[in-house]
């Protein structure tokens, strides 16, 4: 193995241990470091993002005593090779959060620091979230998001391009696409025919074209996408589609908030939480309130925000709930924060995998 994929200083204790390890995960390498039962350093270490420098760390780790639990920084972004090739191996792991500022400032900033700051939440219990798997229908989804949100906001761009085209278009051009729907303007330029680029107009109706072309080729993108995230939403969770205002969008939003295994999720009241639904105790003294949750999962939330809309306007039992908190002197952004806690209980029982029964036999 090279020098390059894994380099270990290890830190020698008499007794056995049991080992917390902690990673600050990067782009072309991960830095770890072990502490035992007592807090003390055990080694630190750097290994490869490949299976080979994944394998050299776990051997590595398993040689300093018994592994109880990995620290990983970023699983869902640069450690979620890591993640998975842990979890395939039966190991116990956790996601941790970035060290906070204050801390940063006394300790400093560095690779080993940050690895060991990671183990340190692992052994005092600081870190208890289990990253998502990854590696099923949701990631799927999530992947397929992904190109579906760029498309959305290459189409919305060229679109605007083309209005903005219009507007300074010679005037028999102008006058001519002036005023005409979206559909019907990319329609039309889609087919002008400018000849020779030897005008204004020839250039402005080339530019045209081609902005028209752009917009008919992201819509098949759009229509591809959203056919296949149409059948994996209902495959992946088909209790969450039944809901009323649940569409792939909004179903593919939260499932990839809950990931490909929700039962890391403790409760409904966490998956609130992590939706960013919930309300935060804000008390002090004699005060007691709460303030408005600006954490979590902002697509989730919104995801949660647009369910509450579509009721307010053709649920009836919803729309109830909102004539008896008004005359209960709630606003109705109030109103929609309580009916949104509602939904996210909702939407984490439709989540769950179905109970089995035993036979009755």
């Amino acid at each position: 193995m090279s020098r390059r994929e894994t380099a270990i200083t290890t830190i020698a204790h008499p007794e056995p241990s049991r080992v917390s390890v902690g990673v600050d995960t990067h782009g072309q390498i991960h830095v770890a470091c072990a502490l035992d039962q007592l807090g003390r350093q055990l080694a630190t270490g750097q290994a490869a993002t490949t299976p080979v420098g994944y394998r050299a760390l776990l051997d590595w780790a398993k040689r300093l005593g018994e592994v109880e639990a990995w620290g990983v920084e970023g699983t869902g972004c640069y450690g979620a090779g890591l993640a998975r090739f842990l979890t395939a191996h039966d190991q116990v792991v956790l996601e941790v959060n970035r060290p906070d500022r204050s801390a940063r400032r006394r300790r400093g900033k560095s690779d080993p620091v940050d690895a060991e700051a990671a183990a340190r939440a692992v052994l005092a219990g600081q870190a208890t979230a289990i990253p998502k798997t990854g590696s099923h229908l949701v990631e799927m989804v999530r992947c397929l998001r992904v190109a579906r949100a760029t498309a959305v906001k290459a189409r919305t761009q060229a679109a605007n391009a083309l209005r903005a085209l219009v507007v300074t278009a010679p005037a028999e051009l102008r006058e001519q696409l002036r005023g005409l729907p979206t559909g019907r303007l990319v329609g039309t330029v889609a087919r002008l025919r400018p000849g020779p680029i030897l005008t204004t107009g020839a250039a402005t109706k080339l530019a045209l074209r081609v902005l028209g072309q752009r917009y008919q080729a992201l819509d098949a993108e759009l229509a591809a996408v959203d056919a296949e995230l149409d059948r994996l939403t209902v495959q992946a969770a088909p209790g969450l589609r039944q809901l009323c205002g649940v569409g792939p969008e909004i179903a593919g939003a939260l499932l990839v908030a809950a990931g490909d295994n929700p039962q890391r999720l403790r409760s409904e009241a966490a998956f609130s939480m992590l939706c960013g639904a919930s309300p935060i105790p804000a008390s002090s003294g004699k005060t007691v309130r709460h303030r408005l949750n600006r954490g979590g999962n902002r697509q989730a939330n919104t995801a949660l925000y647009r369910i509450v809309v579509v009721r307010l306007r053709w649920h009836q039992p919803t729309r109830d709930y909102l004539a008896r908190r008004t005359k209960e002197g709630l606003s109705k952004r109030e109103i929609i924060r309580c009916l949104k806690r509602y939904v996210a209980r909702e939407v984490f029982a439709a989540l769950q995998p179905p109970t089995v029964l035993p036979d009755a036999a």
